[in-house]
C-alpha cells in the first residue's frame, strides 16, 4: 500500500494564532474558551479564534504587488483568511515545500471545506438589503409621491373598504403587529407605484447602454457613463439608492470554494482545487480524499483543510435551539454532565504527500503516518448520531488500513458534552479493547463546525510527534457514572506517554456523516 505523509500543517484556534501556540497550550489543561456576549450579556461559552491577518502582510507583500494585502482584508471574510493564514504556517515545517507544491503543477491539490461558510458576511449583506429595502419603499409607497396611493385615499371610506387586498390600516390593529402592518402596506403601495414603474423605465434604458468597439476600451468609459447617468436619475426623482445598489459583492467573493481557492492562487498551485463540505467530518473527508488522490496516482500532494468563522450570534442562537449548546455560563466538558457543546471558530490545514516522492525530495514526515480513513453515513437522524454509522466508518477504515482492533491502543472521540457522547463509547467498546486510551478535547477548544476534527486531529499527532498525550480539562471525579460503567481509561487534566500501538479518531457530522481516520508512529 502507498504510504502517505503529513509535510505540513498550520493552526488558527481560540488563544492559538498559529501551531506553535497550538502546541504550547495543549500543554495546559485549561479550556481554551471564553464568554461569548454576542447578544449583549449571555449565558453562552464560545471558542473565539486568535487571530490577526496583519501577521501575513511580509508574506504576501514578498509574492505579490502591493495592493494585493489590502484588497484581501476588504473582500475576504474570515474563513478565507483563517486558511490562508494556516496554509502560509503549513509551508514553514519543510522549507522548500511552497516551491515543490508549485513545480507539481496539476499533480498538486487543493481541499480546503468549510462547516457553516461565511456567516458574517451574508449576515451583513441580509442587513444592509434589508435596511435598503425600507428606505426604498418608505419612499415610493409615501402617498406625496404615489399616484395610485393619492387616488385611493381620495376615496370615501365606503369606497375604500370596497377596494380589495388593501391591508388594514396600522393605527387600528394590536401594537405589536403595527411594524409588520406599516411595512406590508408600503410594500404594497410600492409595488402600484406609477412613479415607480417611469423610474425603472429610464433606468432600464441606462442599463442598455452596451460596449461598442474594442472591448477592454472601452468597458470602463460605459461603466463611467452608466454611473452618470444614473446619478443624474436619482438627482431627478430624489430618490434613495435602490437596495441591488446595497449589497456588497463580498457575497459572492466568499462562496463555499473561497478558502480553497484562495489558498490555490496565493500558492500558486495549478492543480484541481475544491471545497469539500461535510458538516463536523469534514477535515476527515479532505484527507480521505487526498490519500485516495495520492494513491490512485492523481497528485502527489494535496493541501487539506477545514475553516470556520467566528462564532456569530445567529450561529449560536440556532445551535442552542438545537439543543446542543451549553448555555450555563460554564466550560461544558464532554462525557460529564452532557449539558452541550461549545461553537468555535478557526482553520486547519495540512499538506500531505506521495511519502516516497516527499522524502526523495528531502520532506520530513510529521507527526503520526495516516493509514486510512473510513466513511459513512448514518441515513437515519439530521442530528442525534446512530449507532450503526459510526461503526461502519471504524470497521471500514480498520479494514482499510489492515489493522485489528486490538491493535488499537489510543482513540480520540468526537464527543460534544451532549447525550450522544454516552453510544459513542458503547460503539468504541463494541469494538474496541477495554485498555484503549481515550481522549475527548471539545472541552478544551470547544466545537468548530468543520475545523474541529481537524483540530483533534492534530493534537493527536503533536502528541506522538513528541511522545506525550496531552491533558484535557476533563478531572477524574467528573466522569458521567454510566459513562464509568463501560470505559474508565481516559485521559484527565495529567498527560501521560504515548502508547505505541495504532491511533484512530472519529468524527461524527450534523446529517449523519461519519469519518474514521486510523494512524500509526512512524517506522
Amino acid at each position: 500500500m502507498q504510504r502517505v505523509g503529513v509535510f505540513g500543517w498550520g493552526i488558527v484556534a481560540p488563544r492559538s494564532p498559529n501551531i506553535e501556540a497550538f502546541y504550547k497550550n495543549l500543554e495546559s489543561f485549561s479550556s481554551w474558551l471564553s464568554p461569548f456576549n454576542g447578544f449583549g450579556p449571555d449565558n453562552f461559552m464560545v471558542g473565539m479564534p486568535d487571530f490577526c491577518f496583519s501577521d501575513y502582510s511580509a508574506w504576501i507583500d514578498n509574492r505579490f504587488p502591493p495592493k494585493r494585502f489590502p484588497q484581501m482584508v476588504k473582500k475576504m471574510d474570515f474563513p478565507t483568511l483563517y486558511a490562508i493564514g494556516a496554509f502560509i504556517q503549513s509551508l514553514s515545517q519543510n522549507p522548500g515545500i511552497e516551491h515543490e507544491l508549485q513545480s507539481l503543477g496539476t499533480q498538486a491539490h487543493v481541499y480546503i471545506g468549510t462547516g457553516v461558510g461565511n456567516l458574517a458576511t451574508i449576515h451583513q449583506a441580509t442587513l444592509d438589503l434589508q435596511k435598503a429595502q425600507n428606505t426604498w419603499n418608505a419612499f415610493w409607497g409615501d402617498s406625496t409621491r404615489n399616484s395610485a396611493l393619492q387616488a385611493y385615499l381620495s376615496l370615501q371610506p365606503e369606497e375604500q373598504k370596497s377596494v380589495k387586498g388593501i391591508p388594514p390600516n396600522p393605527g387600528d390593529i394590536p401594537r405589536s403587529e403595527r411594524d409588520e402592518a406599516e411595512k406590508t402596506r408600503l410594500e404594497l403601495w410600492t409595488n402600484n407605484s406609477v412613479e415607480l414603474q417611469e423610474y425603472l423605465r429610464e433606468l432600464a434604458e441606462i442599463e442598455s447602454l452596451g460596449i461598442e468597439g474594442k472591448i477592454e476600451a472601452n468597458k470602463l468609459n460605459v461603466i463611467r457613463e452608466k454611473q452618470r447617468r444614473k446619478a443624474r436619475l436619482k438627482a431627478k426623482w430624489g430618490a434613495p439608492d435602490p437596495p441591488w445598489e446595497k449589497v456588497s459583492a463580498n457575497l459572492i467573493w466568499n462562496i463555499s470554494n473561497t478558502p480553497a481557492t484562495q489558498v490555490s492562487m496565493l500558492g500558486k498551485i495549478t492543480g484541481f482545487s475544491f471545497a469539500p463540505v461535510a458538516a463536523c467530518s469534514t477535515f476527515g473527508v479532505t484527507l480521505k480524499l487526498a490519500i485516495d488522490t495520492i494513491r490512485r496516482g492523481e497528485a502527489k500532494a494535496v493541501v487539506i483543510g477545514a475553516t470556520d468563522p467566528p462564532p456569530q450570534p445567529i450561529l449560536v442562537a440556532a445551535f442552542y435551539k438545537a439543543r446542543i449548546l451549553a448555555a450555563n455560563g460554564q466550560v461544558s466538558k464532554p462525557l460529564t454532565s452532557l449539558l452541550g457543546t461549545h461553537v468555535s471558530g478557526g482553520s486547519v490545514v495540512w499538506i500531505v504527500g506521495d511519502h516516497e516522492y516527499m522524502t526523495a525530495k528531502g520532506y520530513r514526515p510529521l507527526g503520526l503516518e495516516p493509514l486510512a480513513v473510513g466513511v459513512s453515513s448514518d441515513a437515519d437522524h439530521i442530528i442525534t448520531p446512530s449507532k450503526e454509522g459510526p461503526a461502519t466508518a471504524i470497521r471500514q477504515a480498520l479494514e482499510l488500513a489492515k489493522v485489528k482492533p486490538g491493535e488499537v491502543e489510543a482513540w480520540d472521540l468526537h464527543a460534544t458534552a451532549t447525550p450522544g457522547d454516552f453510544p459513542e463509547i458503547e460503539t468504541l467498546r463494541e469494538i474496541m479493547r477495554d485498555t484503549i486510551l481515550v481522549t475527548a478535547r471539545k472541552g478544551t477548544f470547544g466545537h468548530g463546525m468543520s475545523a474541529g476534527g481537524g483540530w483533534e486531529l492534530t493534537a493527536q499527532y503533536l502528541g506522538y510527534e513528541k511522545g506525550t498525550v496531552f491533558p484535557t480539562p476533563l478531572k477524574e471525579d467528573e466522569l458521567n457514572r454510566e459513562i464509568a460503567g463501560i470505559h474508565n481509561n481516559f485521559i484527565y487534566d495529567t498527560a501521560c506517554k504515548t502508547p505505541q500501538g495504532i491511533a484512530g479518531k472519529l468524527s461524527m457530522g450534523i446529517g449523519g456523516i461519519n469519518a474514521c481516520v486510523i494512524s500509526r508512529p512512524w517506522t
